[in-house]
């Protein structure tokens, strides 16, 4: 167990504070509000027409900072904060999620391998373990492997992941300066906000990959 925490816990911790930057970064701006005082749900009714994507619906979604754009219904879900909010952070964040729509959109290759990888991630998330450990426990070390090698569909699920954020945070962020949603200050407040949302993938890529070498090294180390 102390082995393991050695391995995790710098990639622990990295997302806890991940996790309080992305809170920091949305309760700060979801303070502030933008300067042509509309809503979440108004910059999405108006900015999709405009970039050829007004077929989309747009539904609500309970909880907080849960907005997600859904392509297999091509449904742009929205929290309540953000879709009544008149705030730099509600912008910011409709900004983002239509940026994944605009991938859908246009085919954009990791958006559409991301997906394809979903059924194969949620299988190995809990078939890898049990493989990894039963193979530990009955000194079979291929089996053991087998559940490592199980397990890199997480990592590879991680790594595709973090460009198509960091990609739709980009598209999000191209839209609110050509729409001219945010002025010059408040452009700077819905980066902050993205960038740090950001971070918390790069954090769960460093989780997926800390567990990863401690599967290894336990291997090893019995070889």
């Amino acid at each position: 167990m102390i082995l393991y925490f050695i391995f995790v816990l710098p990639a622990l911790i990295f997302s806890f504070w991940a996790q309080w930057k992305v809170k920091s970064a949305y309760n700060k701006y979801t303070k502030v509000p933008n300067r042509r005082g509309i809503s979440g749900l108004e910059f999405a009714q108006m900015i999709l027409p405009q970039i050829g994507l007004g077929y989309l619906k747009i539904e609500g979604v309970s909880g907080e900072l849960t907005d997600h754009y859904d392509p297999r219904d091509k449904t742009l879900r929205l929290s309540r904060g953000v879709a009544y909010g008149r705030t730099v952070a509600a912008l910011a964040i409709v900004a983002h999620e239509t940026g994944h729509a605009l991938q859908d959109a246009k085919q954009y290759a990791p958006l559409k391998l991301r997906g394809a990888m979903v059924p194969a991630v949620t299988a190995s998330s809990w078939i890898a373990p049990l493989l990894f450990f039963a193979g530990l426990f009955f000194g079979i070390t291929g089996l053991a492997w087998l559940g490592v090698i199980a397990f890199g569909a997480s990592l590879a699920f991680a790594l595709v992941t973090l460009p198509v954020e960091i990609d739709a945070s980009r598209r999000g962020l191209n839209l609110l300066k050509s729409s001219h949603a945010l002025d010059k200050e408040e452009l700077k407040g819905a980066k902050s906000v993205l960038t740090a949302a950001a971070l918390t993938y790069v954090a769960a890529l460093a989780q997926v990959l800390a567990t990863m070498l401690y599967y290894i090294f336990l291997l090893q180390r019995r070889d």
